[in-house]
C-alpha cells in the first residue's frame, strides 16, 4: 500500500516503523526538518517537511494515489482538516487521531464520515479502557479479549512461588491437560521467543497465555498469583486518561485523583461525581502519606511526564501497593520499567499502532493488538474460504518461525489450538507473531 503519515513527533515515527516492516511504501509529512533528517538516515522512508493542511504539501506527497492517509499530530483540528483535504484530493482511506470526547460522539462521527473520514482513533480513550480492564483483572499485567471474551490473552510475571518454575513446558502440558490455556510467548531478559516443548520456565519470566475464561482461576494458581479485590485507587494526573479512568471506576471503587494544575482540578470536580480531587504534587512523599497511600490497592500514574509516572509508581510499590500502572511515552523505557517492578506499562504509541495497522492488513483481520511488554502483535483473523490455513491440520501448516496459533472461535464455541485441530472457513483464529513473521502469517490467512 502507498501510505502517507502526517505526524509531529514520535507517534508518527513509531507508526511508520511498524508499517515499513510490512513492505508498505511510506511517506511522512512532518513540520520538523531535523527529525525527518534523522529518520532518513535510519530508514528508506520518503519524508516531506511541511504542513499537512497545505494542499501543495499533500500534492507533493502524491496524495491522489495514496491508499491511506493517517493523521496523528497532537492537534486534533490539524488531523481532521488533513483528513478532509486528503480525501477530497483523492486518498482512498483516511484515519485521524482526536483528543476530545466531543469528537468521539456518534453525532460528530456521522458528520466526519460525511466529510470523508474513514476512521477515528483516540489513544487516550483506549488507554483508559485498558487500565479499567486491568484494575478489574488483578492477576494480569496485560490483558485483551477476543470475540467478546470467548478467548482471552493475559500476560503474567512468574513469581518465585509459581508451581511451574523450573519445569519444561511439555511436563506442564501433560500434567494439566484439563486446563484450557496455551502459552504463546515468553519474555526473558529483554528477549522474546515462541516457546517449545523443551523450554523451561524461570522466575521473573513474563509469559503470554491464550485461555478460556473458565481456566483463569487455576492459571492464577499455577503462576503464583492470588486474586485480591481492589477498592481504593489513587490516580496521579487528571488529564484525559486519568479523567476517563476515574469516570469508569468511580461508581464501583473509591477513587482519588492527585493533580498539580488548579484549573484542571476545578474541571475534574465538575466532570466527576464520586471522585475526590486533590490539588497537589505527587512527587511529594509526605503528601502521599497524608493522602493514605499505605491503604491504596491500586496506583495509576498517567501524568504527561514519563519519569514522574515511573518514580511515583516505584514509591507506591515501596509502600506496599499491590498493583501499579504507569503511562510511559518513551518506548525504550518499557522493558526497564517492567524489570524494576512496575506491574503494567501503558504506551499511547503502541495503542495508536494497534488500531491503525489493522487497517492495512485486509478485511479478514478483525482485531490487532501491539503488545506493550514485547515487540510482537496478536491478531484475530476471520478465515476466508479456500485460504491455506484451511488445507491441513495446524501441525502441518508450516507456520513461520516466530508465529504461533493460540486459539480458535467457531460460532459461539472457543477452542485452544492443538496440533491436530482443523481450521475451517469463518473461524476466528488468534495468532501471536513476532515482527519477522507477520507477512508470512498474513499469506496463510489470505
Amino acid at each position: 500500500m502507498d501510505i502517507i503519515i502526517a505526524g509531529d513527533g514520535e507517534v508518527g515515527m513509531h507508526l511508520a516503523e511498524a508499517l515499513e516492516r510490512s513492505d508498505h511504501n511510506i511517506t511522512i509529512v512532518d513540520p520538523h526538518e531535523e527529525l525527518l533528517k534523522m529518520m532518513e538516515s535510519h530508514s528508506d522512508l520518503m519524508t516531506i517537511a511541511g504542513d499537512s493542511t497545505s494542499i501543495k504539501v499533500l500534492q507533493k506527497a502524491n496524495v491522489k494515489k495514496a491508499d491511506m492517509v493517517i493523521a496523528v499530530l497532537h492537534d486534533e483540528h490539524i488531523n481532521l482538516l488533513t483528513g478532509i483535504l486528503a480525501k477530497k484530493l483523492g486518498a482512498k482511506r483516511v484515519i485521524v487521531r482526536v483528543n476530545t470526547m466531543e469528537n468521539l460522539s456518534p453525532e460528530s462521527w456521522r458528520i466526519y464520515q460525511d466529510l470523508g473520514i474513514d476512521g477515528i482513533i483516540s489513544p487516550e480513550d483506549i488507554a483508559a479502557q485498558e487500565i479499567t480492564t486491568l484494575i478489574k483483572q488483578t492477576a494480569a499485567t496485560e490483558a485483551y479479549d477476543f470475540a467478546g471474551g470467548k478467548l482471552e490473552m493475559y500476560m503474567m510475571k512468574l513469581d518465585e512461588n509459581a508451581k511451574v518454575i523450573d519445569k519444561p513446558l511439555k511436563e506442564i502440558a501433560d500434567r494439566f491437560k484439563h486446563l484450557d490455556f496455551k502459552l504463546v510467548a515468553i519474555h526473558r531478559r529483554q528477549n522474546t521467543f515462541i516457546p517449545h516443548d523443551g523450554d523451561v520456565l524461570k522466575a521473573g519470566d513474563m509469559v503470554y497465555v491464550i485461555t478460556k475464561p473458565t481456566a483463569m482461576r487455576e492459571l492464577m494458581t499455577l503462576s503464583g498469583k492470588q486474586k485480591y479485590n481492589i477498592r481504593n485507587v489513587m490516580i496521579i494526573g487528571g488529564g484525559r486518561v486519568g479523567r476517563i479512568t476515574a469516570k469508569r471506576l468511580e461508581k464501583d471503587m473509591d477513587i482519588k485523583i492527585i493533580e498539580m494544575d488548579k484549573n484542571r482540578c476545578y474541571e475534574l470536580t465538575s466532570a466527576l461525581s464520586d471522585t475526590l480531587v486533590v490539588n497537589a504534587d505527587a512527587r511529594d512523599v509526605d503528601m502521599l502519606e497524608e493522602e493514605g497511600i499505605k491503604s491504596v490497592d491500586a496506583f495509576i500514574a498517567v501524568t504527561e511526564n514519563t519519569e514522574t509516572n515511573i518514580l511515583t509508581c516505584l514509591q507506591a510499590k515501596a509502600y506496599g501497593v499491590k498493583k501499579t500502572i504507569a503511562l510511559v511515552d518513551n518506548i525504550d523505557y518499557i522493558d526497564i520499567s517492567q524489570s524494576i517492578g512496575i506491574d503494567t506499562i501503558i504506551n499511547k504509541k503502541l495503542i495508536a499502532a494497534s488500531y491503525i495497522v489493522r487497517y492495512t492488513l485486509g478485511d479478514n483481520v478483525s482485531t490487532l493488538k501491539c503488545l506493550s511488554g514485547i515487540d510482537a502483535d496478536i491478531m484475530e483473523f476471520v478465515v476466508p474460504d479456500g485460504c491455506a490455513a484451511t488445507m491441513r491440520p495446524i501441525n502441518r501448516l508450516h507456520l513461520p518461525e516466530g508465529a504461533i496459533i493460540g486459539g480458535i472461535i467457531r460460532g459461539e464455541v472457543s477452542y485452544i489450538a492443538t496440533g491436530d485441530f482443523q481450521i475451517e472457513a469463518e473461524d476466528r483464529v488468534v495468532v501471536l507473531a513476532l515482527p519477522n513473521a507477520i507477512k508470512e502469517v498474513e499469506k496463510l490467512f489470505r
